[in-house]
């Protein structure tokens, strides 16, 4: 049913505002393939949505592809507790939503477990790894969660940064505040919640630049270390948000972003308070309902490159040109007038061109627009089996999680172990897509690039003290991929003495510190 927000506004504006999982390009295109109905009807862009409509939106769902198992590390003594605890690869995420159901942590306990009912304890991001505390009862889940929220359980992840960490222990109080929730953007401002890290050096690597931290968050904010690594100058090595200069700047974040006029709207400095998260919007602010285009004039996002968004059913066949059909109208995602409006507080011109950056950089890298024109022949010649120039490709699993593409006549052959797919191949870009959703199967990307370097190592309760493995980015003389062969060992040779000498001597503390079972033993160690 639609919510009171959603209220007179038009249908293609609606979706591609309120849910930023898929490009504006998508969704115009689910519009005009029928798959999104008002009250049992066929929407178009423009229709209206009223008090009491009924929205669905059918599709033939593509799961993005996920790194790694799931695996338990807890025993019975846990399970008699109703407690399992597990590892959660990165790229999982916790809870089904968007375009990830199956692929999600609690659906793959349930489904690779046998466990009906589950109930996450804490969060991880789905970009980070590491140990998750899982109950089997909601009154478990209760006893456990209180003790998070009292900080009564001690954290310990692991993270490998960009440069050299300074020696030390180093501490960072910089309060955390969201400012976008549909990119999930945060940021340190001082009307934001309090929060509290500490870091340590572990090692530092002169091959790669990168050094390996050993991270205790006091409070559980989201994006905590993530923003204060980044705050501190040393964001994470592989960080897609929170390290690109193209967004954040030649500064990459170091020291926060600029909060003006945001500051002088709220008449505040650094570390002051507010009360409240509604405050009024000052002479240059942009803040609840007060949308950014107001204020600023922001050029507009162009994801297709200065094509018309949906072309004609005449354009598709070759029948008239694109640059003959006028552009619709801009909406509000392509303009930037929408930020701003989910914001607790005002924000400067640099917020809003750092989450405007960011949206359009999640846009383009989903690439809707590459596909569209091919999609859309395909559609109207009646599907891929009967399209001009397209091909059955039959995609069948076979043993060891591979698959192997072969020609439909041969997919039946020998090591068939289920029905085949059958996705199809236009020539034109050799690229396979959906016969029922007409959607592009891209080849999937590299693991690399589907987490970060960011893992929760250990946690230690009232009850009980847990550990995961080290990943294989945080191991001694780990190198990136595409850094191995000659040029890569002859360069770990050549290792500044006193930094590989650093390294090995840190990972040999570290990996006796690994063994202990009470954080006493660290503080004894002189890690803590």
């Amino acid at each position: 049913m639609a919510k009171g927000r959603w209220w007179n506004r038009e249908i293609l504006e609606l979706i591609s505002t309120e849910f930023r999982d898929r490009s504006l390009e998508y969704y115009r295109f689910a519009l005009a393939a029928g798959v999104t109905t008002i009250n049992g009807r066929r929407a178009k862009p423009g229709d209206i949505v009223r008090n009491g409509d009924r929205i669905q939106n059918v599709v033939h769902k593509h799961e993005p592809p996920v790194t790694g198992r799931v695996q338990v590390i807890s025993g019975e003594k846990e399970r008699e507790r109703d407690l399992i605890v597990v590892m959660k690869p990165g790229s999982v995420p916790v809870h089904a939503a968007g375009r990830y159901y199956k692929n999600s942590l609690l659906e793959i306990i349930k489904s690779d477990f046998g466990l009906d009912k589950v109930y996450t304890v804490n969060r991880l991001d789905r970009l980070t790894s590491g140990l998750m505390l899982i109950a089997t009862t909601p009154q478990r889940a209760s006893e456990l969660c209180k003790q998070f929220a009292e900080n009564k359980v001690q954290k310990s992840y692991l993270a490998r940064v960009a440069g050299k960490f300074p020696d030390g222990e180093t501490t960072v109080s910089e309060p955390l505040l969201t400012i976008d929730r549909q990119m999930g953007l945060v940021v340190v401002h001082p009307s934001g919640k309090p929060s509290l890290t500490h870091f340590r050096l572990l090692s530092y690597s002169a091959r790669t630049n990168t050094s390996l931290l050993l991270c205790q968050p006091r409070t559980g904010r989201t994006h905590q270390i993530r923003v204060h690594l980044q705050w501190l100058g040393f964001p994470i090595a592989n960080d897609p948000v929170y390290r690109d200069e193209n967004v954040w700047g030649k500064k990459g974040g170091r020291g926060g972003i600029d909060l003006s006029p945001a500051a002088r709207a709220l008449g505040l400095e650094r570390g002051g308070k507010v009360d409240g998260l509604q405050p009024e919007v000052g002479e240059g602010g942009v803040g609840p309902g007060k949308p950014a285009s107001d204020i600023y004039d922001l050029e507009p996002a162009n994801p297709t490159n200065g094509l018309p968004l949906a072309p004609s059913r005449e354009a598709v066949n070759g029948v008239q040109s694109h640059s003959s059909i006028p552009a619709p109208a801009l909406l509000p995602r392509e303009t930037g007038a929408d930020i701003g409006l989910s914001s607790p507080v005002p924000l400067s011109p640099q917020a809003i061109q750092i989450i405007k950056s960011l949206r359009d950089q999640k846009d383009k890298s989903e690439d809707w627009a590459r596909w569209r024109d091919v999609v859309f022949r395909a559609r109207d010649a009646g599907g891929f089996l009967t399209a001009k120039g397209a091909k059955a490709v039959g995609l069948t699993q076979r043993k060891g999680d591979e698959t192997a593409a072969v020609e439909d006549q041969d997919a039946e052959g020998e090591g068939a172990e289920e029905e085949p797919f059958h996705p199809m191949l236009d020539t034109a870009t050799n690229t396979l897509f959906c016969p029922i959703c007409y959607a592009p199967l891209h080849p999937d990307p590299n693991p690399e690039k589907m987490y970060i370097f960011l893992h929760a190592w250990r946690y230690e309760t009232e009850e009980g003290c847990w550990e995961s493995e080290w990943p294989e980015w945080a191991k001694e003389g780990w190198v990136p991929e595409g850094m191995h062969g000659e040029d890569g060992e002859a360069q770990a040779e050549v290792d500044e003495a006193k930094g590989g000498q650093e390294e090995r001597s840190l990972y040999q503390l570290a990996d006796s510190c690994a063994a202990a079972l009470q954080l006493g033993d660290l503080k004894d160690s002189g890690l803590l």
